[in-house]
């Protein structure tokens, strides 16, 4: 993400994971929001409803949960899915971030210094979620989960 968002020359920047958990075509939803005016970010939402959801993986959903739950507290939000990897923002708001993190942790650290700075306007749009189970590929675990509470936290009180 680094690399990519140092060539961007568009206006609007999305982000997906390559494994095609997410549906591509709902893109064209979420930029309605940013188009419209009314938001320089958009999160796809796999937990608020009303899209497919595949069922299985209850402590990933209970990690997600707890990680969301503290990010809301930490930055005064009412996210509901905090590590979707299905983003959207304006180009001005990615130019304001310096990624530092590697790895799944650059979701919680995006999330982080967008919540951080207070004028960007966050919505969360209902997406169709297709997981995959560890058989099929799945790689996040829970050492992943620690290393987001920790950047959480780290980037709660530091710059």
């Amino acid at each position: 993400m680094r690399t990519g968002f140092g060539h961007v020359t568009g206006e609007i920047v999305a982000i997906q994971d390559a494994d095609l958990e997410y549906d591509p075509n709902e893109f064209i939803e979420m930029i309605r929001p940013i188009r419209d005016g009314v938001a320089d970010v958009v999160y796809g939402s796999r937990l608020s409803g009303g899209k497919p959801q595949r069922a299985h993986l209850f402590w990933h959903k209970v990690g997600n949960g707890f990680l969301t739950f503290l990010t809301d507290i930490l930055y005064n939000t009412t996210l509901s899915d905090m590590e979707t990897c299905y983003k959207m923002f304006r180009k001005e708001v990615i130019e304001t971030i310096r990624i530092q993190s590697d790895g799944f942790s650059v979701e919680p650290e995006l999330t982080a210094k967008i919540c951080k700075n207070k004028r960007w306007r966050i919505y969360e749009l209902p997406i169709s979620y297709y997981g995959r189970s560890y058989s099929e590929g799945k790689k996040i675990t829970w050492v992943h989960g620690v290393s987001a509470l920790w950047t959480l936290l780290k980037y709660r009180v530091m710059d």
